[in-house]
């Protein structure tokens, strides 16, 4: 599993990932919370201020993920390293 971390390209598909499942909960959350909240009972609406809570941390995580991704790809160094690895 380190070894498929280790790969910035894993790494960056990975972050666009999280990052659209982050705006996905974001804006799920909100509209169920906020838009129609005279729908549904009460778990289902502490679900759904979770996920207002849970989608902007998960965008957080996948851009600092992207970004370190992204530095590890434009680091000359680290791709030496990695042509000389195999």
């Amino acid at each position: 599993m380190n070894a498929y971390f280790n790969a910035p390209l894993n790494v960056l598909r990975i972050s666009s990932k999280l990052l659209w499942i982050g705006l996905a909960m974001l804006v799920i959350g909100a509209v169920g919370a906020y838009g129609f909240d005279t729908h549904f009972s009460l778990a289902p609406l502490v679900m759904l201020h979770a996920m207002v809570i849970l989608g902007p941390t998960t965008i957080k995580i996948g851009y600092v993920m992207r970004l370190l991704a992204q530095h590890q790809l434009s680091d000359p160094h680290a791709r030496y390293v990695r042509a000389h690895a195999a």
